[in-house]
């Protein structure tokens, strides 16, 4: 005997089986999420003089990069326009869904000089603008937390980027002991390293538990096409040059949440792999404008004499390309699977790379894809837990167009590595 299903039921069952496939597809799951993001203000009456002063924008505070260390989600606002009221922020774990930023690591330290503290900010033929207090952060994209429990932070020293650009400090790290807050270092770019479109928007760690003195920071300058390499022990910087930190002409093109734009954006991405037999560490890197990925080792970015020789020309490695419209900003290694996990803006979307694997397009993996939830996917990490964490930000619209200040426009996505990577050619089996 046949089984007849009536059209209407059948119908039914159809966007029965349609949801529960649309449900299991969805990895990344959402952690915040903020229509316009708030602040931890000290009183009432302090935020109402910050907004008549225009001090504080609510619209012009785009959150942008993200960092854990324990229960703290440091999450970075770039003073783009004016009226940000802190740049370094961070919100804790068990928070609810739109959780108030609290500036890091006072409201104090995020306070922009006034004019005449500025102007008198130390600086001469030989050395670079400083500030008068060292804690203040003026404008951060990215932070990074290691291996000793210290935030690692890259201040551009660079306020109203898109309205009337002020300089009020030359590009600096500036690094604080996540146990005490407490500033240990701030370290100033030479001049002599920067050029006239030096932008620095990240920042990456190398660094070992158990010998900290010899931590590297790598800072890619996506407008200079080279990398600042820091030793922390010898409190001194260089800079890196190589044709592979170039972006790519034919890669420039971007279509994100219906707008198109073009973008010259060099080295951006970089990422630590795990230590091999030879006691080095491999360094993966990728311009923004770019859908290939390279690699360099540790030992040649830290050998200052080595690295700025002709002869390391040949060190550098092309691993592959990851395909059409695989732009990528940010990337993270994640040291217990080999997995490079990276932003793919032109998909709305998180790719992935098993390293063990060859770099093709057949080999990367799209982790998840969501045109709401996921425009602009701008900044990632893998946490100590196994967890991803993405922030997506919808940057172009911000940019380029508005945003409506009555829709979710930032967002804050979690998954676990082993979960979303089930299904894709990053599968570890």
């Amino acid at each position: 005997m046949k089984l007849k299903v009536e059209p209407l039921v059948w119908h039914f069952v159809q966007i029965l089986i349609l949801v529960a496939f649309t449900v299991d597809a969805v990895k990344l799951k959402e952690k915040f999420k903020w229509r316009e993001v708030e602040f931890d203000w000290t009183s009432p009456e302090v935020k109402e003089a910050a907004i008549k002063s225009e001090k504080y924008v609510p619209s012009n505070n785009l959150p942008l990069g993200l960092e854990r260390w324990r229960d703290k989600l440091f999450i970075t606002v770039p003073r783009w326009k004016s009226g940000v009221a802190a740049s370094l922020n961070f919100v804790n774990i068990p928070d609810g869904l739109s959780p108030v930023l609290h500036p890091y690591p006072t409201w104090e330290a995020n306070q922009l000089p006034e004019n005449n503290e500025a102007d008198s900010a130390t600086k001469t033929e030989s050395s670079p603008k400083m500030l008068n207090d060292n804690t203040t952060i003026i404008s951060t994209f990215r932070v990074r937390a290691d291996e000793c429990d210290r935030l690692w932070v890259m201040d551009t020293g660079l306020a109203d980027i898109l309205g009337n650009p002020t300089q009020h400090a030359a590009p600096s790290l500036v690094v604080f002991d996540l146990y005490t807050d407490k500033l240990i270092r701030r370290h100033y770019f030479p001049d002599a390293l920067l050029k006239e479109d030096s932008f620095f928007a990240n920042v990456i760690i190398d660094a070992e538990r158990g010998d900290c003195d010899n931590t590297h920071a790598y800072i890619p300058d996506l407008g200079g096409y080279q990398v600042i390499v820091y030793s922390f022990k010898n409190d001194k910087s260089w800079r890196v040059k190589h044709n592979f930190f170039h972006f790519d002409p034919l890669a420039g093109d971007y279509n994100i949440g219906g707008v198109n734009f073009q973008w010259t954006d060099g080295v951006f991405g970089m990422a630590v792999g795990k230590r091999t037999r030879d006691g080095t560490r491999p360094v993966y890197f990728h311009a923004f404008s770019s859908t290939k990925e390279f690699m360099v080792s540790n030992r040649i970015l830290q050998n200052e004499t080595y690295s700025q020789s002709p002869e390391s020309y040949y060190d550098y490695k092309l691993m592959g390309d990851r395909g059409p419209n695989s732009q990528s900003s940010a990337e993270f290694y994640d040291p217990e699977t080999g997995i490079i996990f990276y932003t793919q803006v032109n998909k709305d979307g998180v790719g992935c790379w098993n390293t063990a694997k060859p770099l093709n397009p057949d080999t990367q993996g799209l982790v998840d894809s969501d045109s709401d939830a996921l425009v602009f996917p701008n900044d990632l990490k893998v946490d100590t837990e196994g967890n991803v964490w993405v922030l997506s930000d919808r940057l172009p619209m911000f940019i380029f167009t508005s945003l409506d200040p009555e829709q979710y426009n930032y967002r804050i996505l979690t998954g676990t590595v082993s979960d979303i990577i089930k299904g894709t050619p990053c599968d570890v089996l």
